[in-house]
């Protein structure tokens, strides 16, 4: 295909952590399709969020910037910073690509498009399901988006959302796109998102399987605990789960990865049926992690590897001159370098606004890989009309070190990662130097960004919300699950 402009295909799947991949996934995880891709293109192990919260993310991989720079720090409105120009597919089309949607794109209204030719989603898929007059509908289980407990599909297999998804992108590919352009289609799956409920063969996979035991730390056990990592723990209540609840939502998740690996698969068949898997470049990545009972705490939000590092691969089409298969980089790489490299590999000039380096060229090392990566969230949705709060950590990641910042308190994490990949060992009190080092290294940064959580060279602090236990359980929201399709339920 020397000469010629590859097909582009972004594969992402919402709230998949990094170590369910190859090798750090537990051995009897199957996860086949990921694993060809891993195998064939290049593995980013170093791979963050910077705010690791849904719409954040997506917004990051809609314009290529960082959430310091589009301002979304928690979930919102995404038209309140993204628009129909400007964006990743919108300056795909101008470079002559049809573009097309599929799955959870998160985006704010439902139908705005932000430059995409064709969108297909989650609520076309409940309409359809609806109207179908079947007497099995999705979802009637009751469990809601942000909870642990593990359940099963309501439909088989072939009825769920993760198969209509698959099955949308395969019509694409297939039948629908333009085939005098190339494409660019995003296949976004909804899942392992809660809820944790798999169809069979899935949902019974892995019940004869040892689970991984959550992780714990003196840390996130004890009195220094921050207080926004406490808030959030106990606002889901993830904190009074049963150590068997919590093994049984664990081969729940699992079960939906390989769900969402198999359906991956009739994605890339679908490509080699008409002849265009080689020609096709392909990206695979999450929006953040999730907790899953580690450090007693479940959901995303916070800055910790679980929560905020993400698998990405990367396999470019081939060509005369490819990328070498199998490949691991160990460069800090965002959102917004998947961005920059859709860009690049359709033949653009990533803009000046943007905060994306090419992973391809990461990958033969004619780039530059970022010294140090920062990130923020806010837990409150910034469209909510409740007061403020401030954020619940600041991040910095550089080298072997990740330094957190809670405004609140205020407090502090230091994590050595290479000796302490679970961050068990918070520093924060035994190595003060090191701590004040990257502190500092943070506000430098954030002074560069324009950020207002510093003054007068500090970082801004932030007295205790004052709110007690009972009010944050109470205050919890398990985010119920509405039987009417296009309802925003805050996942």
């Amino acid at each position: 295909m020397s000469g010629q402009r590859p097909n582009i295909l972004l594969v992402t799947t919402d709230q998949q952590r990094y170590d369910t991949l190859a090798p750090y996934a537990p051995s009897f995880l199957r996860t086949p399709h990921l694993d060809l891709l891993r195998h064939q293109g290049v593995r980013f192990d170093r791979a963050y969020a910077e705010t690791p919260i849904c719409v954040p993310s997506r917004v990051s991989l809609l314009t290529g910037q960082s959430p310091f720079r589009h301002g979304m720090t928690a979930n919102g409105s995404s038209s309140a910073v993204a628009g129909r120009t400007g964006t990743l597919p919108a300056r795909l089309r101008d470079l002559g690509y049809a573009t097309c949607a599929v799955g959870k794109m998160h985006f704010t209204p439902e139908r705005a498009r932000h430059g995409f030719d064709e969108v297909l989603l989650p609520a076309d898929y409940y309409r359809a399901m609806a109207e179908s007059g079947s007497p099995l509908q999705p979802m009637r289980h009751g469990l809601g988006q942000n909870e642990l407990h593990p359940g099963a599909s309501t439909v088989p297999e072939a009825m769920t959302l993760t198969s209509w998804i698959a099955e949308q992108s395969v019509r694409y590919i297939r039948d629908r796109r333009d085939p005098t352009c190339p494409f660019f289609l995003w296949t976004s799956f909804s899942k392992p998102h809660p809820p944790l409920d798999p169809p069979e063969p899935y949902a019974s996979m892995y019940l004869h399987d040892e689970m991984p035991a959550p992780t714990s730390a003196a840390w996130s056990s004890g009195d220094g605990c921050p207080e926004a990592f406490v808030r959030q723990r106990q606002r889901g209540g993830y904190d009074l789960l049963s150590p068997e609840v919590v093994a049984a939502a664990r081969r729940a998740y699992y079960g939906l990865v390989t769900h969402v690996d198999y359906a991956f698969g009739r994605v890339l068949a679908a490509l080699q049926d008409v002849d265009l898997l080689r020609d096709t470049t392909i990206l695979f990545t999450s929006d953040h992690g999730e907790f899953l009972g580690d450090h007693r705490c479940g959901n995303k939000v916070m800055f910790h590897d679980v929560s905020a590092r993400v698998p990405l691969l990367y396999r470019p089409a081939r060509g005369d001159d490819t990328v070498g298969a199998g490949g691991v980089s160990d460069a800090l790489v965002t959102h917004t370098d998947v961005a920059a490299t859709i860009l690049a590999a359709a033949g653009g000039t990533v803009p000046d606004d943007w905060d994306g380096t090419d992973l391809d060229a990461l990958a033969r090392g004619t780039a530059a890989p970022r010294e140090r990566l920062l990130g923020i969230a806010h837990d409150r949705a910034q469209d909510s009309d409740a007061p403020a709060e401030p954020p619940v950590h600041l991040a910095l990641v550089r080298d072997r070190w990740k330094y957190l910042w809670y405004p609140e308190g205020p407090s502090e994490q230091l994590f050595d990662l290479t000796a302490d990949p679970a961050e068990c060992d918070d520093l924060a009190r035994r190595d003060p130097r090191r701590g004040a080092e990257l502190r500092a290294e943070l506000v430098e940064e954030l002074e560069r960004r324009g950020s207002p959580w510093t003054a007068d060279g500090t970082l801004v602090r932030v007295p205790p919300l004052g709110d007690t236990e009972r009010e944050r359980r109470a205050a919890g929201w398990p985010g119920l699950h509405t039987e009417t399709y296009g309802v925003d339920v805050r996942h």
